[in-house]
């Protein structure tokens, strides 16, 4: 049983990447020991501190990230000023009002600030308090990946290849010696790290594109609709402060946010709620377009329906980790998005108003109803 504040280890995520650590950095110490021993030379010194540096770096970067979390909305939060409540969302659960750049995390269960995305590998979500920490154990996860991937792969040949170097060699090279099983722990490894930083270098590289452009995720996706939206005028991103602005308001040598994750630096030509506003006209846009269904054949919930949808249901889920929702017959459901084999949507017969039910269903479930307005 976990209890606090090591609960929020306590999940696959955590626990795989603190395995991933201790995993290449024990073997790259053993290997290193042999390969270039840190008593042997100045330079074999400098190697093991170097190393054993980037994976202490990782390690807390890792933990302050998942420790310290996002920064959450308090709970029921509303703006100072009354009137600018018709600038800003709702949000039903955490009965408030959203702050700019915060949304709502249904992992969580909170409005996060400056919400980025949720991380499974942290269990937590990436916003404004913890995005610093987050994108520094990324940047020594790759170096320190990187310096292990070259010294398992040294000692991996020198391993293989002893024989050879006692008979033909100069005696100067390394002897290095591996036994069955730490042969394939030390292979085991050098793939491990090799896969770190393919993976997490591709993490690290869109992080970093988010810092420079100070633009989250999230944010991404709103100004992505926001181009393509009918407008009389042109939508400005108003975060966009320049390289040096964007990259001060997350990078410091202490890891601590900057400002107070309500209000936010933002272009002369923008005010603090300009992409609130075109977040509300998108919402009023979506409702627009809603459709609402009726559920004729029950949806089970799983993400791979085979048995009770069939095979092409299965083949072709939304590319998504958003919920697969499970409906009972004559459910209602509010559809915003369309597939061909798959619909999302919210339920809008459930009793508590704060459990939002929303999610993807699969498409032959349901029907949908005929809108009949009603003369005022």
């Amino acid at each position: 049983m976990c209890f606090s504040p090591y609960k929020r280890l306590c999940h696959w995520g955590p626990l795989t990447a603190l395995g991933i650590i201790k995993c290449v950095t024990g073997m790259t110490i053993h290997c290193s020991n042999m390969w270039w021993p840190p008593s042997s030379s100045l330079a074999g010194l400098l190697n093991s501190i170097c190393f054993l540096s980037l994976s202490g770096l990782t390690l807390y970067n890792f933990l302050s990230a998942s420790f310290n979390g996002p920064g959450f909305l308090p709970l029921g939060w509303t703006p100072k000023n009354e009137e600018d409540t018709e600038f800003l969302q709702s949000c039903v659960i955490c009965n408030g009002f959203k702050a700019p750049r915060s949304h709502h995390c249904r992992k969580c269960g909170r409005c996060v600030m400056k919400m980025d995305h949720h991380c499974p590998w942290i269990n937590n979500c990436v916003g404004w308090k913890n995005q610093c920490h987050f994108t520094s154990f990324l940047f020594f996860a790759v170096c320190g990946c990187a310096h292990a991937s070259i010294v398992l792969a040294c000692s991996l040949y020198h391993g293989i290849h002893r024989v050879w170097y006692q008979y033909y060699g100069t005696g100067l090279e390394p002897v290095v010696y591996l036994n069955m099983y730490t042969l394939v722990f030390c292979v085991f490894s050098l793939g491990l790290a090799v896969g770190v930083v393919l993976a997490v270098g591709m993490l690290l590289y869109f992080q970093v594109r988010s810092i420079v452009k100070n633009i989250t995720g999230i944010e991404e996706w709103i100004i992505e609709k926001a181009e393509h939206r009918q407008r009389d005028d042109i939508f400005i991103f108003p975060y966009n402060l320049g390289f040096w602005k964007n990259v001060k308001q997350v990078i410091n040598l202490s890891g601590d946010p900057t400002g107070d994750g309500i209000t936010w630096s933002v272009l002369d030509s923008c005010d603090q709620y300009t992409l609130t506003k075109e977040q509300l006209s998108q919402k009023q846009e979506k409702r627009q377009r809603t459709r609402v269904y009726r559920i004729i054949k029950p949806a089970t919930g799983n993400w791979l329906p085979l048995f009770s949808q069939g095979l092409w249901v299965c083949l072709r889920p939304p590319l998504t980790d958003e919920p697969r929702i499970a409906l009972q017959i004559d459910d209602t459901v509010q559809v915003t998005r369309w597939k061909k084999y798959w619909l999302f949507g919210e339920k809008i017969n459930n009793k508590d108003p704060k459990q939002r039910i929303r999610g993807w269903f699969p498409r032959q479930c349901a029907v949908e109803m005929m809108e009949i307005k009603k003369d005022e």
